[in-house]
């Protein structure tokens, strides 16, 4: 198949000495990402774009790739050992985690979590390995009015799959359209919302947001919170390791339902956490003993820790081949494709095989050696949470304003930066989501540019998003989609209702 000739390619590219060594850098990195509370995914490789700039985009986005595998593998370890989650996908790991460790199972806890993120993000990739290039090839077929659709979909999907209530999503994404609509209309000329203000002229720099948003909001909370670590050591041996794996076998038909729940979640914009606690409220609701859940069951880590891989590796899917994230950590991903000059969509598997081909490689190569990283080091990380916030804080906050200052060698820029920290903090207080925000963000001049080509293609009608089969169908599934909340209350109950039935609790 053309696929595995072109995967072999890839692993050429991928195998090159620097690129091992921006995987295992960025490995590193992402599991100390991971371990902190207050950090993440989408905040590491928010904070780190700056430093790939000198760098080739196929060994940036390799070692990016890579911040997030091991932000996705440090997570477990938080969770587990301390009952803190390091990411907001592992808050179902903690649930079963924590009390297998207090009962002194912390090493065959970790085993398991560690082994199901990398069964869970394997499949992932294999999905994206030959399901990517096949809708590239569909993708080609798009035009204007095609491509907005999809956008429309993305977007009312937000509204329609949020957790949050269907208002602060579509408040959060309209602040996001707001904020892309500032600076100089690319189309005629005209200025913007930019007040007079001439570093407006270029509008927000998506890079400056995320970093807002998404850093300095975490640790505005985090440091409110006035976290304090208190929990189990933890040491994994080779005979401990075996052991689990072996166990582990016996659960394939959990490992399975979770990856397909992964995967669905990822490639639709559902995310990795509610693709975390649906599988680990489905394990629960299917167990012969469905009480002992929430007490040590093994099953109650494998079954979060599957999905929340999956669904993060899956959302990098539609990333590439329609330029669409399904995932704040993917959005991040795509800002920086933007800022290498890269459009992400269906050409770029025409026009940059060795891009697309080599980050695919390096997928699994990094899940491979995250999976090994984390294996063997687990009591360093660990004693990492030994030192206090209130050192830890302080150098997070400086890096954010060296990677802000970074971008265009503005202060204006860093200035920028604390107001959307202030921002996303204001958002976390008040449980508006972010992701809607920075979706709009980076989608909203792409969405506009779409949807005036489609205006000056049809002269001003709209119907030229129901004018074949393939874009009406796109429009009719946005519209049903954007929708939904009002449909699903009618009809079921609402979300509360959907939750309750799939056997999801919130532990408190």
């Amino acid at each position: 198949m053309q696929e595995l000739l072109d995967l072999g390619h890839g692993f050429s590219v991928a195998l090159t000495l620097p690129n091992l060594g921006y995987m295992v850098i960025g490995i590193l990195l992402g599991v100390l990402i991971g371990v902190l509370p207050g950090l993440g995914g989408a905040n590491g490789v928010a904070i780190l774009l700056p430093l790939t700039f000198s760098m080739n985009p196929t060994s940036a986005i390799i070692m990016l790739s890579c911040i997030y595998w091991g932000a996705l593998f440090g997570g477990a370890i938080t969770s587990i050992l301390f009952n803190i989650p390091g990411e907001p996908w592992s808050v179902a790991t903690t649930f079963d985690g924590f009390p297998m460790a207090q009962q002194g199972k912390a090493a065959q806890a970790l085993t398991a979590a560690f082994t199901s993120s990398f069964v869970g993000a394997l499949f992932a990739v294999l999905l994206i390995t030959f399901l990517a290039p096949v809708l590239a090839r569909f993708a080609l077929k798009f035009g204007p009015p095609e491509f907005f659709a999809v956008q429309l979909l993305t977007f009312c999907s937000f509204v329609g799959m949020s957790k949050e209530a269907p208002a602060k999503t579509l408040a959060a994404m309209m602040l996001g359209f707001a904020l892309a609509a500032v600076g100089m209309d690319s189309v005629t000329g005209q200025l913007r919302m930019t007040y007079g203000v001439p570093d407006l002229l270029k509008g927000f720099d998506f890079l400056i947001a995320v970093i807002g948003l998404f850093g300095i909001g975490e640790i505005l909370l985090t440091m409110e919170e006035g976290l304090a670590f208190k929990g189990k050591s933890a040491k994994i041996s080779v005979k401990v390791v075996w052991q689990t794996w072996g166990e582990l076998l016996k659960h394939w038909p959990l490992f399975l339902r979770s990856m397909a729940i992964g995967c669905w979640m990822g490639i639709t914009p559902g995310g990795a956490t509610p693709a975390s606690f649906m599988s680990y409220g489905m394990a629960r609701r299917i167990s012969r003993d469905p009480s002992s859940f929430g007490k040590g069951r093994i099953e109650g880590v494998v079954a979060p820790e599957t999905a929340a891989h999956a669904a993060g590796t899956s959302a990098l899917l539609p990333m590439l081949t329609l330029g669409i994230p399904g995932s704040p950590t993917a959005a991040v991903l795509l800002g920086g494709l933007l800022i290498w000059g890269l459009q992400p969509g269906p050409m770029l598997f025409v026009e940059q095989k060795d891009f697309v081909w080599g980050l695919i490689a390096s997928m699994y190569l990094g899940n491979l050696v995250g999976l090994i990283v984390v294996l063997t080091t687990v009591p360093w990380w660990a004693a990492i949470l030994r030192i206090p916030f209130a050192v830890i804080a302080p150098v997070i906050i400086a890096i954010c304003a060296v990677g802000a200052y970074t971008v265009h060698s503005s202060m204006f820029d860093v200035a920028l930066m604390l107001v959307f920290g202030l921002v996303g903090y204001l958002f976390k207080k008040l449980s508006y989501p972010l992701a809607p925000l920075v979706l709009a963000l980076v989608l909203g001049d792409m969405a506009e540019a779409s949807f005036r080509q489609s205006m000056l293609l049809s002269q001003g009608s709209l119907s030229v998003f129901w004018s074949n089969p393939l874009v009406g169908t796109l429009t009719g599934i946005a519209l049903l989609m954007l929708v939904w909340p009002v449909l699903s209350s009618l009809l079921g109950g609402g979300a509360a209702g959907t939750a309750r039935r799939l056997g999801l609790g919130v532990k408190r």
